[in-house]
Protein backbone atom coordinates (compact mmCIF):
# COMPACT_ATOMS: atom_id res chain seq x y z
CA UNK A 1 0.00 0.00 0.00
CA UNK A 2 1.35 3.39 -0.95
CA UNK A 3 0.08 6.58 0.61
CA UNK A 4 0.61 9.70 -1.45
CA UNK A 5 1.29 12.61 0.89
CA UNK A 6 0.78 16.27 0.19
CA UNK A 7 2.87 17.59 3.04
CA UNK A 8 4.13 21.06 3.81
CA UNK A 9 7.17 21.66 6.00
CA UNK A 10 7.53 24.40 8.57
CA UNK A 11 11.10 25.46 9.19
CA UNK A 12 13.00 27.26 11.91
CA UNK A 13 16.47 28.62 11.21
CA UNK A 14 16.44 26.77 7.89
CA UNK A 15 15.78 23.38 9.53
CA UNK A 16 12.57 21.38 9.07
CA UNK A 17 10.69 21.39 12.38
CA UNK A 18 7.10 20.38 11.63
CA UNK A 19 5.01 18.73 8.92
CA UNK A 20 1.50 19.82 7.97
CA UNK A 21 -0.72 17.26 6.25
CA UNK A 22 -4.26 17.36 4.93
CA UNK A 23 -6.53 15.92 7.63
CA UNK A 24 -7.67 13.01 5.43
CA UNK A 25 -4.06 11.93 4.89
CA UNK A 26 -3.38 12.15 8.61
CA UNK A 27 -6.41 9.94 9.32
CA UNK A 28 -5.28 7.42 6.69
CA UNK A 29 -1.82 7.22 8.26
CA UNK A 30 -3.36 6.83 11.72
CA UNK A 31 -5.67 4.02 10.54
CA UNK A 32 -2.81 2.26 8.75
CA UNK A 33 -0.66 2.37 11.88
CA UNK A 34 -3.54 0.99 13.96
CA UNK A 35 -4.02 -1.84 11.44
CA UNK A 36 -0.31 -2.66 11.67
CA UNK A 37 -0.54 -2.68 15.46
CA UNK A 38 -3.48 -5.11 15.30
CA UNK A 39 -1.63 -7.35 12.83
CA UNK A 40 1.43 -7.48 15.07
CA UNK A 41 -0.74 -8.31 18.05
CA UNK A 42 -2.54 -11.08 16.15
CA UNK A 43 0.78 -12.48 14.94
CA UNK A 44 2.16 -12.54 18.48
CA UNK A 45 -0.98 -14.30 19.75
CA UNK A 46 -0.90 -16.86 16.93
CA UNK A 47 2.44 -18.24 18.09
CA UNK A 48 1.00 -20.56 20.69
CA UNK A 49 0.76 -24.31 21.22
CA UNK A 50 -2.59 -24.58 19.40
CA UNK A 51 -1.48 -23.05 16.12
CA UNK A 52 -0.87 -25.17 13.02
CA UNK A 53 1.64 -24.07 10.38
CA UNK A 54 0.06 -23.08 7.06
CA UNK A 55 2.09 -25.67 5.14
CA UNK A 56 0.69 -28.41 7.40
CA UNK A 57 -2.89 -27.30 6.71
CA UNK A 58 -2.22 -27.09 2.96
CA UNK A 59 -0.77 -30.60 3.03
CA UNK A 60 -3.75 -31.96 4.98
CA UNK A 61 -6.15 -30.54 2.38
CA UNK A 62 -4.01 -31.69 -0.54
CA UNK A 63 -3.15 -28.17 -1.62
CA UNK A 64 0.58 -28.82 -2.01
Amino acid sequence: MTIELHSEFLTKNGQKQFVVLPYEEFELIKETLEDLKLLRSAKAESHNENSIPLDTVKEQFGLI
